[in-house]
């Protein structure tokens, strides 16, 4: 319970910064006027029509991909696995680009499409990378990253082809791919929550039967598992929280795959306990690099997925020579 209380108020003090800092810092006063409608009118304005939906889209995108990338590092039981390493996130930033080119209005049911063809994009992308790097009964680590990494490839491709023969379309396209369709306000928090829900209820609800899933698929059948009923409601949900979240932040690197491995450092193994505080702390990471953003090349704002990165890559050669000399994660 400890754990949990000190993530929420990680996330709360990480909100509380989103909330405060950019090219005009509001101050705690301010920002407490502005909510009980005391406020100045350009207080008012920045808060609730830019920082409170581009820090709630934040903040909500943070906790997809942190609990995705548990799920699928524990439905493959592997340390490597992430929606961006595995392709996704690439796959999901696919379908939404072709959702866009059709040139949806952005009207309320237009936005909902997007992250739709998103996951349609994604769930075909994870299965494709998960026949591909099957060999016999075991998923190894090498083919895994290696057939994540051409799928990705080929998806990013088909996506950059897109966009260059779109027309009208290619503005929203670039704007959705370097975080810009943040700018689109609370329709974007509001598309995005039904996906987002549904994918992290399903992740969220599943935390024993990923333990389960650890001791191999044999003895978790043993121990009354349905294996394939769990694995396919698993992979259905990641790859739904996958492209809620690419759907409206963009393509995202690496905090699937550094969150889960610092909470478990902290918390330990159990999915029980992993899956919630990696929600928690996904947000709560990405929210901090989203900040970062804003004040690095100030008053240029730096896309988040470029921090991300700088932070991920190294994070992640750290993952592959620790299991590489360990042979366990």
């Amino acid at each position: 319970m400890r754990r949990f209380i000190l993530s929420t108020l990680f996330l709360l003090f990480a909100l509380f910064i989103s909330l405060a800092v950019g090219s005009v810092f509001l101050p705690p006063s301010d920002l407490f006027a502005a909510f009980t409608g005391h406020g100045s009118q350009l207080a008012t304005s920045i808060l609730w029509k830019i920082r409170l939906p581009r820090t709630v889209l934040i903040a909500l995108t943070g906790m997809s991909l942190g609990g995705s990338g548990a799920a699928y590092q524990g439905l493959f039981r592997n340390p490597l696995a992430d929606p961006y390493l595995l392709g996704v996130a690439s796959g999901a930033g696919l379908g939404a680009v072709i959702a866009m080119s059709v040139k949806w209005s952005y009207t309320f049911w237009g936005l909902m499409i997007v992250p739709l063809a998103a996951f349609i994009g994604a769930l075909l992308t994870v299965a494709i990378v998960y026949l591909l790097a099957h060999v016999g009964k075991v998923v190894p680590t090498t083919t895994l990253i290696l057939a994540g990494v051409t799928v990705s490839s080929f998806a990013v491709s088909l996506t950059s082809f897109l966009m260059l023969r779109s027309e009208g379309e290619l503005r929203r396209a670039m704007s959705w791919l370097m975080g810009g369709s943040i700018q689109l306000g609370w329709a974007s928090v509001v598309a995005m929550l039904p996906y987002l829900a549904i994918g992290l209820a399903f992740i969220l609800l599943n935390g024993h039967s990923l333990n389960l899933l650890q001791f191999g698929d044999e003895q978790a059948q043993q121990l009354g598992l349905n294996i394939s009923f769990t694995k396919k409601t698993l992979l259905v949900a990641a790859s739904l929280a996958t492209a809620a979240a690419v759907s409206f932040a963009g393509i995202i690197g690496f905090i699937g795959l550094v969150v889960p491995h610092l909470i478990r450092l902290w918390a330990g193994p159990d999915y029980r306990q992993l899956l919630p505080l990696a929600v928690l702390g996904g947000g709560t990471v990405l929210l901090f690099s989203d900040v970062l953003a804003r004040v690095v090349l100030s008053p240029q704002e730096v896309p988040v997925g470029i921090i991300t990165a700088l932070a991920g890559a190294p994070f992640f050669l750290w993952v592959l020579r620790r299991t590489k000399h360990r042979g366990v994660w």
